[in-house]
């Protein structure tokens, strides 16, 4: 199991555990083997700038699967004749089916061929997609939407691919560039889906990431590195599942980090799923592609997700995470004069997406760091938090705005904020052993 090293893991010195984890795992690089499951395959020989770029690109398209429907619920809405609950558990759905393959697929890339299971679940994914394109009813849009969210965890096996290819002490800087695709994929999907729905319809959205999905398919079962070895462990599907619980019981860092990813998603989702609800409104009225431009103010997060993993290659990720929660908090206060001043707005979500990038970054480098041979299984689980914090936000943020406004949703994404504000600064306290 790989929890028996443990013991090892949780003692660290005052405060400064993330730190000695990230030495520790340095000071295993002179021995390489196939811990990682991708046998004879190592980091440099395989993971050129061109490969890595293709993980990036491929994480973002799949992501984007997620965060399409957020400037089209309400025209999704009126052309299916749903009530505003009903249009919002639209993307809450996404999520819990995000969710859900997080738990229950990603675990399988610790013990089956990663390439093979990567191109077929791209392929499932392009099937949902062209059931939500068709869909005639709400039933069938859900549906399609829950299904969408389940296969598009394929992100999480590409992040941990990337991982277990990249050399230990680079491991940050190449978790940084994949994540950063993501990033763009979430913001670019918010664009591309307003500016496709006004020319043509939402519907032609899905239809052309359909279309996008295959063709990632195909060029992903060409270029993905192949296995040369089997996996380092055999282990039923049940006994896959359960060891990744075993992981959450025996480490504390992954506990930890599992927290503050629910907590900052949980933010960052309060504005992402409702902000298109008052710059809809007066006094701005905008149209889909300029709400969905909104996100490409948010690409510093692209950068901050870079920056974050060359932090932590540098054993700075506990200054770092303390310094995003901050800034994630702050951040709300320019946000809330969004209904008097679109430059707050851009300010806000500047500081917002550079905090919940950085903090997501370091999340997934240290855990991984763990046990690099439970690689899905530590970012698979992980990925659950995030999920529930995402549609957390969603469904609070969309219900609160109905009966209280967009001050009362701005409350809701601070406290977030600052929870994990203060959970940072408990376990980062001088005799906490974090």
């Amino acid at each position: 199991m790989p929890g028996n090293r443990t013991g090892n893991r949780t003692g660290h010195g005052p405060g400064n555990g993330e730190a000695v984890t990230r030495r520790r795992h340095r000071r295993r690089l002179p021995r390489p083997g196939p811990r990682t499951g991708e046998g004879s395959e190592s980091g440099p020989s395989v993971l050129s700038r061109g490969v890595v770029t293709l993980f990036a690109v491929a994480c973002g398209a799949a992501v984007a699967n997620v965060y399409f429907s957020q400037p089209l619920l309400v025209t999704m809405g009126h052309d299916l004749a749903m009530s505003p609950a009903l249009v919002g558990s639209v993307v809450t759905l996404t999520h819990i089916g995000y969710g859900l393959g997080l738990f229950f697929l990603v675990p399988l890339g610790d013990v089956t061929d990663r390439r093979r299971l990567i191109v077929a679940q791209l392929l499932l994914l392009v099937a949902a997609l062209a059931v939500v394109a068709a869909a005639r009813t709400a039933a069938v849009l859900l549906a399609g939407m829950a299904a969408t969210g389940l296969l598009a965890v394929v992100t999480q096996t590409l992040v941990a691919f990337a991982a277990s290819l990249a050399p230990p002490a680079g491991r940050g800087r190449v978790v940084g560039l994949v994540t950063s695709g993501v990033v763009t994929g979430i913001l670019l999907a918010r664009t591309a889906s307003g500016l496709l729905a006004d020319l043509a319809g939402w519907r032609s959205v899905y239809l052309a990431s359909a279309s996008l999905t295959a063709l990632l398919a195909l060029v992903l079962y060409r270029v993905l590195p192949r296995h040369r070895a089997a996996p380092p462990a055999t282990l039923r599907y049940g006994q896959l599942l359960r060891s990744t619980l075993t992981l959450f019981a025996r480490e504390r860092l992954l506990r930890l980090r599992a927290l503050f990813g629910l907590l900052v998603f949980a933010a960052f989702s309060t504005l992402w799923s409702s902000v298109a609800l008052p710059l809809s409104e007066a006094p701005y009225f905008l149209p889909h592609s300029a709400i969905g431009a909104l996100g490409l103010i948010g690409v510093a997060g692209a950068l901050a997700a870079t920056a974050a993993g060359r932090l932590n290659d540098r054993g700075l990720s506990r200054r770092t995470t303390g310094i995003a929660l901050a800034l994630l908090a702050a951040s709300w206060l320019p946000l809330a004069f969004t209904r008097s001043s679109l430059w707050a707005l851009v300010a806000g979500v500047i500081l917002l997406d550079l905090a919940v990038q950085a903090v997501h970054v370091t999340n997934q480098t240290l855990i991984y760091a763990l046990h690099p041979e439970a690689g899905s299984r530590l970012i698979g689980g992980y990925m659950v938090f995030y999920s529930a914090g995402s549609a957390t936000g969603a469904l609070a943020a969309t219900s609160l705005y109905t009966v209280a406004g967009w001050g009362a949703v701005c409350a809701l994404g601070a406290a977030f904020s600052c929870l994990g504000l203060v959970l940072w600064a408990c376990t980062a306290a001088p005799h906490s052993r974090t």
